[in-house]
Protein backbone atom coordinates (compact mmCIF):
# COMPACT_ATOMS: atom_id res chain seq x y z
CA UNK A 1 0.00 0.00 0.00
CA UNK A 2 1.18 3.76 -1.14
CA UNK A 3 1.84 6.60 1.72
CA UNK A 4 -1.11 8.45 -0.40
CA UNK A 5 -3.64 5.25 0.48
CA UNK A 6 -2.84 4.39 3.77
CA UNK A 7 -3.16 8.46 4.71
CA UNK A 8 -6.93 8.92 4.50
CA UNK A 9 -7.30 12.91 4.91
CA UNK A 10 -11.31 12.57 3.33
CA UNK A 11 -12.27 10.45 6.59
CA UNK A 12 -10.84 12.75 9.35
CA UNK A 13 -13.97 14.58 11.51
CA UNK A 14 -14.47 15.97 14.45
CA UNK A 15 -15.92 18.13 15.91
CA UNK A 16 -15.38 19.47 12.20
CA UNK A 17 -13.68 18.10 9.77
CA UNK A 18 -9.79 17.49 10.32
CA UNK A 19 -9.08 17.78 6.94
CA UNK A 20 -9.75 21.71 7.77
CA UNK A 21 -7.21 21.97 9.94
CA UNK A 22 -4.11 22.15 7.94
CA UNK A 23 -1.94 22.41 10.83
CA UNK A 24 -1.05 21.05 14.40
CA UNK A 25 -3.89 22.16 16.92
CA UNK A 26 -3.81 21.98 20.74
CA UNK A 27 -7.23 19.66 20.10
CA UNK A 28 -4.32 17.16 18.66
CA UNK A 29 -3.26 16.62 21.81
CA UNK A 30 -5.75 16.24 23.96
CA UNK A 31 -7.03 12.61 24.52
CA UNK A 32 -10.48 13.24 22.90
CA UNK A 33 -11.65 12.65 19.43
CA UNK A 34 -9.18 14.78 17.35
CA UNK A 35 -6.46 13.05 18.51
CA UNK A 36 -7.89 10.08 18.37
CA UNK A 37 -8.23 10.91 14.69
CA UNK A 38 -5.04 11.90 14.29
CA UNK A 39 -3.58 9.18 15.55
CA UNK A 40 -6.12 6.49 13.94
CA UNK A 41 -5.62 8.19 10.66
CA UNK A 42 -2.14 9.41 9.98
CA UNK A 43 0.21 7.81 12.81
CA UNK A 44 -1.00 4.67 12.97
CA UNK A 45 -1.61 3.38 9.69
CA UNK A 46 2.33 4.61 8.46
CA UNK A 47 3.85 3.15 11.69
CA UNK A 48 1.92 0.45 11.63
CA UNK A 49 2.53 -3.65 12.63
CA UNK A 50 1.14 -6.27 15.35
CA UNK A 51 3.10 -4.67 18.21
CA UNK A 52 2.46 -1.20 17.59
CA UNK A 53 -1.19 -2.63 16.66
CA UNK A 54 -1.65 -3.64 20.71
CA UNK A 55 -2.28 0.26 21.00
CA UNK A 56 -2.09 0.01 24.88
CA UNK A 57 -0.28 2.19 26.83
CA UNK A 58 2.90 -0.05 27.15
CA UNK A 59 3.49 -2.70 24.29
CA UNK A 60 4.42 -6.25 25.47
CA UNK A 61 6.55 -8.39 23.33
CA UNK A 62 8.45 -11.71 24.13
CA UNK A 63 12.14 -11.89 23.88
CA UNK A 64 13.74 -15.12 21.50
CA UNK A 65 15.74 -15.47 25.02
CA UNK A 66 12.57 -15.85 27.42
CA UNK A 67 10.87 -13.73 29.02
CA UNK A 68 8.05 -11.27 28.49
CA UNK A 69 8.92 -7.36 28.47
CA UNK A 70 6.84 -4.10 28.84
CA UNK A 71 7.87 -0.99 26.65
CA UNK A 72 6.66 2.81 26.71
CA UNK A 73 7.40 6.16 25.63
CA UNK A 74 6.28 9.24 27.12
CA UNK A 75 6.57 13.13 26.66
CA UNK A 76 5.70 15.73 29.38
CA UNK A 77 4.94 18.78 28.93
CA UNK A 78 2.28 20.69 31.69
CA UNK A 79 2.28 24.06 32.52
CA UNK A 80 2.88 25.49 35.03
CA UNK A 81 5.85 22.79 35.98
CA UNK A 82 5.18 23.09 39.48
CA UNK A 83 1.71 22.09 40.85
CA UNK A 84 -0.26 21.56 44.39
CA UNK A 85 0.91 17.96 45.40
CA UNK A 86 4.25 17.69 43.06
CA UNK A 87 5.92 19.14 39.76
CA UNK A 88 6.75 17.83 36.40
CA UNK A 89 9.89 15.88 37.73
CA UNK A 90 7.57 13.22 39.39
CA UNK A 91 4.90 13.39 37.29
CA UNK A 92 7.10 12.16 34.31
CA UNK A 93 8.33 8.94 36.23
CA UNK A 94 4.70 8.36 37.88
CA UNK A 95 3.41 8.36 34.28
CA UNK A 96 5.81 6.23 32.89
CA UNK A 97 5.49 3.58 35.52
CA UNK A 98 1.70 3.59 35.72
CA UNK A 99 2.03 3.13 31.43
CA UNK A 100 4.07 -0.04 32.00
CA UNK A 101 1.64 -0.98 35.29
CA UNK A 102 -1.63 -1.04 33.32
CA UNK A 103 0.05 -4.07 31.57
CA UNK A 104 0.84 -5.63 34.66
CA UNK A 105 4.65 -5.17 34.19
CA UNK A 106 7.00 -4.28 36.97
CA UNK A 107 9.02 -1.30 36.31
CA UNK A 108 12.73 -1.79 36.02
CA UNK A 109 14.37 0.79 34.03
CA UNK A 110 13.88 4.49 33.06
CA UNK A 111 15.89 6.72 30.65
CA UNK A 112 14.57 10.69 30.61
CA UNK A 113 16.00 13.44 28.23
CA UNK A 114 15.14 16.90 29.51
CA UNK A 115 14.67 19.80 26.85
CA UNK A 116 15.42 22.82 28.78
CA UNK A 117 14.39 26.29 28.09
CA UNK A 118 17.07 29.03 27.23
CA UNK A 119 16.65 31.05 30.75
CA UNK A 120 14.89 28.21 33.35
CA UNK A 121 16.65 29.22 36.94
CA UNK A 122 19.25 26.48 38.16
CA UNK A 123 17.10 26.23 41.42
CA UNK A 124 14.32 25.32 39.80
CA UNK A 125 15.54 22.68 37.41
CA UNK A 126 17.42 21.30 40.80
CA UNK A 127 14.46 21.03 42.55
CA UNK A 128 12.71 19.14 39.75
CA UNK A 129 15.41 16.97 38.95
CA UNK A 130 15.52 15.69 42.69
CA UNK A 131 11.81 14.95 42.89
CA UNK A 132 12.59 13.21 39.74
CA UNK A 133 15.49 11.02 41.58
CA UNK A 134 13.26 11.02 44.88
CA UNK A 135 10.69 9.16 42.58
CA UNK A 136 12.36 6.78 40.24
CA UNK A 137 13.79 5.15 43.61
CA UNK A 138 10.63 5.44 45.76
CA UNK A 139 9.36 3.00 42.85
CA UNK A 140 13.03 1.03 42.89
CA UNK A 141 13.80 1.76 39.00
CA UNK A 142 16.93 2.88 38.02
CA UNK A 143 17.18 5.30 35.14
CA UNK A 144 19.68 4.20 33.06
CA UNK A 145 20.06 5.97 29.95
CA UNK A 146 19.61 10.35 29.09
CA UNK A 147 19.69 12.92 27.44
CA UNK A 148 19.59 17.21 28.01
CA UNK A 149 19.07 19.39 25.29
CA UNK A 150 18.30 23.93 25.52
CA UNK A 151 16.31 25.76 23.63
CA UNK A 152 16.26 29.12 23.22
CA UNK A 153 14.22 31.41 24.94
CA UNK A 154 10.87 31.21 24.41
CA UNK A 155 10.40 27.90 22.49
CA UNK A 156 10.06 25.33 25.44
CA UNK A 157 7.73 26.75 28.21
CA UNK A 158 10.61 26.13 30.70
CA UNK A 159 11.26 22.36 30.83
CA UNK A 160 10.08 19.28 28.85
CA UNK A 161 10.86 15.75 29.94
CA UNK A 162 10.48 12.57 27.10
CA UNK A 163 10.75 9.29 29.35
CA UNK A 164 10.78 5.67 28.05
CA UNK A 165 9.93 2.71 30.49
CA UNK A 166 11.08 -0.98 30.85
CA UNK A 167 9.14 -3.82 32.58
CA UNK A 168 8.79 -7.18 33.28
CA UNK A 169 5.71 -8.83 32.74
CA UNK A 170 4.90 -11.95 35.14
CA UNK A 171 3.91 -15.39 33.28
CA UNK A 172 0.75 -16.01 32.72
CA UNK A 173 -0.46 -12.17 32.78
CA UNK A 174 -2.19 -10.88 29.95
CA UNK A 175 -3.78 -7.84 30.44
CA UNK A 176 -4.73 -5.79 27.07
CA UNK A 177 -7.52 -3.28 25.65
CA UNK A 178 -9.01 -5.72 23.61
CA UNK A 179 -9.72 -8.14 26.79
CA UNK A 180 -13.19 -7.18 28.07
CA UNK A 181 -16.27 -8.97 27.44
CA UNK A 182 -20.07 -8.79 28.67
CA UNK A 183 -20.62 -9.39 32.54
CA UNK A 184 -17.05 -8.35 32.97
CA UNK A 185 -17.59 -5.58 36.22
CA UNK A 186 -15.33 -1.89 35.93
CA UNK A 187 -13.45 -0.23 38.86
CA UNK A 188 -12.12 2.99 39.50
CA UNK A 189 -9.51 3.31 41.58
CA UNK A 190 -10.46 6.65 43.23
CA UNK A 191 -11.82 9.81 42.74
CA UNK A 192 -11.78 11.39 39.50
CA UNK A 193 -10.67 15.26 37.93
CA UNK A 194 -7.95 15.86 40.98
CA UNK A 195 -4.77 16.49 38.78
CA UNK A 196 -6.71 18.62 35.87
CA UNK A 197 -8.65 20.67 38.66
CA UNK A 198 -5.10 21.47 40.56
CA UNK A 199 -3.65 22.39 37.55
CA UNK A 200 -6.23 24.50 36.53
CA UNK A 201 -6.44 26.36 39.74
CA UNK A 202 -2.65 27.53 39.33
CA UNK A 203 -3.17 28.44 35.93
CA UNK A 204 -5.64 30.38 36.05
CA UNK A 205 -5.15 31.67 39.93
CA UNK A 206 -8.31 30.56 41.09
CA UNK A 207 -8.31 29.72 45.24
CA UNK A 208 -11.07 27.17 46.40
CA UNK A 209 -12.43 27.05 50.00
CA UNK A 210 -10.66 23.39 50.40
CA UNK A 211 -7.33 23.11 48.69
CA UNK A 212 -7.13 20.72 45.57
CA UNK A 213 -4.00 19.16 44.79
CA UNK A 214 -2.57 16.63 42.27
CA UNK A 215 -3.29 12.56 42.22
CA UNK A 216 0.40 12.48 40.57
CA UNK A 217 1.38 8.63 42.23
CA UNK A 218 2.71 5.46 40.89
CA UNK A 219 0.36 2.68 40.56
CA UNK A 220 2.65 -0.49 40.07
CA UNK A 221 2.13 -1.41 44.05
CA UNK A 222 -1.77 -1.50 43.69
CA UNK A 223 -1.36 -3.20 40.47
CA UNK A 224 0.80 -6.10 41.73
CA UNK A 225 -1.45 -6.43 44.87
CA UNK A 226 -4.95 -6.64 42.45
CA UNK A 227 -3.30 -9.49 40.09
CA UNK A 228 -2.26 -11.11 43.15
CA UNK A 229 -5.87 -11.56 44.34
CA UNK A 230 -7.12 -11.89 40.25
CA UNK A 231 -4.12 -12.89 38.09
CA UNK A 232 -7.14 -13.04 35.26
CA UNK A 233 -7.79 -9.48 34.65
CA UNK A 234 -9.05 -8.34 31.55
CA UNK A 235 -7.93 -4.52 31.03
CA UNK A 236 -6.16 -1.93 32.89
CA UNK A 237 -5.77 1.91 32.06
CA UNK A 238 -4.91 5.14 33.87
CA UNK A 239 -7.32 7.84 32.85
CA UNK A 240 -5.06 10.45 32.34
CA UNK A 241 -5.62 13.14 29.15
CA UNK A 242 -9.48 13.13 28.44
CA UNK A 243 -9.95 11.40 31.99
CA UNK A 244 -12.55 8.43 32.72
CA UNK A 245 -14.80 9.44 29.59
CA UNK A 246 -11.59 8.95 27.21
CA UNK A 247 -10.55 5.90 29.03
CA UNK A 248 -13.93 3.53 28.75
CA UNK A 249 -14.33 4.87 25.03
CA UNK A 250 -11.26 3.39 24.33
CA UNK A 251 -11.66 0.23 25.97
CA UNK A 252 -15.32 -0.25 24.49
CA UNK A 253 -13.82 0.46 21.09
CA UNK A 254 -11.09 -1.84 21.62
CA UNK A 255 -13.12 -4.54 22.98
CA UNK A 256 -15.80 -4.29 20.57
CA UNK A 257 -18.43 -4.43 23.75
CA UNK A 258 -20.94 -2.01 25.47
CA UNK A 259 -19.80 0.01 28.67
CA UNK A 260 -22.63 1.20 31.23
CA UNK A 261 -22.16 2.79 34.20
CA UNK A 262 -24.17 4.90 37.26
CA UNK A 263 -22.91 8.55 37.47
CA UNK A 264 -23.89 8.30 41.18
CA UNK A 265 -20.97 5.67 41.34
CA UNK A 266 -17.88 8.01 40.05
CA UNK A 267 -16.01 9.17 43.46
CA UNK A 268 -15.20 12.38 42.73
CA UNK A 269 -13.81 14.84 46.04
CA UNK A 270 -16.27 17.36 46.80
CA UNK A 271 -14.04 20.42 46.04
CA UNK A 272 -13.45 19.12 42.55
CA UNK A 273 -16.96 18.52 42.20
CA UNK A 274 -17.40 22.20 42.98
CA UNK A 275 -15.00 23.30 41.10
CA UNK A 276 -16.22 21.66 37.79
CA UNK A 277 -19.44 23.07 38.27
CA UNK A 278 -18.16 26.69 38.37
CA UNK A 279 -15.67 25.96 35.50
CA UNK A 280 -18.13 24.24 33.43
CA UNK A 281 -16.01 21.29 33.26
CA UNK A 282 -17.29 17.29 33.67
CA UNK A 283 -14.88 15.58 35.80
CA UNK A 284 -15.42 12.39 33.38
CA UNK A 285 -13.29 14.83 30.63
CA UNK A 286 -10.84 15.85 33.41
CA UNK A 287 -7.58 14.46 33.42
CA UNK A 288 -5.82 12.19 36.21
CA UNK A 289 -2.73 11.49 37.25
CA UNK A 290 -2.50 8.38 39.64
CA UNK A 291 -6.08 6.26 39.36
CA UNK A 292 -6.52 3.14 36.87
CA UNK A 293 -9.89 1.81 35.71
CA UNK A 294 -9.81 -1.83 35.72
CA UNK A 295 -12.23 -4.64 33.80
CA UNK A 296 -12.30 -8.12 35.59
CA UNK A 297 -14.71 -11.06 35.82
CA UNK A 298 -17.66 -9.85 38.16
CA UNK A 299 -17.08 -12.58 40.07
CA UNK A 300 -13.79 -11.31 40.83
CA UNK A 301 -14.84 -8.28 41.46
CA UNK A 302 -15.57 -7.78 45.46
CA UNK A 303 -12.65 -9.49 46.09
CA UNK A 304 -10.55 -7.07 44.44
CA UNK A 305 -11.94 -4.28 45.24
CA UNK A 306 -11.27 -5.04 48.82
CA UNK A 307 -7.80 -5.69 47.90
CA UNK A 308 -8.07 -2.21 46.15
CA UNK A 309 -9.46 -0.08 49.20
CA UNK A 310 -6.83 -1.74 52.00
CA UNK A 311 -4.05 -0.12 49.75
CA UNK A 312 -2.96 3.34 49.62
CA UNK A 313 -3.34 4.26 45.94
CA UNK A 314 -6.95 2.81 46.35
CA UNK A 315 -9.06 3.28 49.05
CA UNK A 316 -11.41 5.23 47.43
CA UNK A 317 -11.60 2.43 45.08
CA UNK A 318 -15.35 1.45 43.30
CA UNK A 319 -17.46 -0.63 41.71
CA UNK A 320 -18.41 1.94 39.07
CA UNK A 321 -20.63 -0.15 36.22
CA UNK A 322 -20.09 -3.09 33.90
CA UNK A 323 -19.91 -4.75 30.32
CA UNK A 324 -22.54 -5.25 28.44
CA UNK A 325 -23.14 -6.83 24.79
CA UNK A 326 -25.50 -4.21 23.85
CA UNK A 327 -24.78 -0.96 21.38
CA UNK A 328 -20.93 -1.97 21.10
CA UNK A 329 -18.27 0.43 20.98
CA UNK A 330 -20.19 3.06 23.27
CA UNK A 331 -20.30 4.27 26.72
CA UNK A 332 -23.72 4.69 28.41
CA UNK A 333 -24.22 6.40 31.89
CA UNK A 334 -27.04 6.07 34.53
CA UNK A 335 -28.04 9.67 35.75
CA UNK A 336 -29.14 10.12 38.90
CA UNK A 337 -33.12 10.87 37.91
CA UNK A 338 -33.13 7.18 35.92
CA UNK A 339 -32.67 8.75 32.59
CA UNK A 340 -29.15 7.50 30.55
CA UNK A 341 -26.75 9.58 28.41
CA UNK A 342 -24.18 9.03 25.87
CA UNK A 343 -20.56 9.72 27.26
CA UNK A 344 -18.45 9.99 24.18
CA UNK A 345 -14.65 11.34 23.95
CA UNK A 346 -13.86 14.93 24.88
CA UNK A 347 -13.91 17.42 21.78
CA UNK A 348 -11.28 19.47 21.56
CA UNK A 349 -9.11 20.73 24.06
CA UNK A 350 -10.79 20.97 27.53
CA UNK A 351 -7.92 21.43 29.96
CA UNK A 352 -4.00 22.37 27.77
CA UNK A 353 -0.61 21.17 29.07
CA UNK A 354 -2.21 18.60 31.85
CA UNK A 355 0.66 16.08 31.78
Amino acid sequence: MSTSEKINLSGWTCPAPLRNYPQVVMGHGSGGKMMADLIGHLFKPLLDNPLLGQMGDSTTFILEQGGRLAFTTDSFVISPIFFPGGSIGELAVNGTINDLAMSGAIPLYLSAAFILEEGLPMTDLGRIVSAFSAAAAAASVQVIAGDTKVVNKGHGDGLYITTTGIGLVPAGIEIAPHRAQPGDAILVSGTMGDHGVAIMSVREGLAFESPIVSDTAPLHGLVQAMITACPNIHCLRDATRGGLAAVLNELAGASSVGIEFGEGRIPVNPAVHGACEMLGLDPLHVANEGKLVAILPRADAEKVLAVMRAHPMGAQAAIIGEVVESHPGMVIARTAIGGTRIVDLPAGELLPRIC
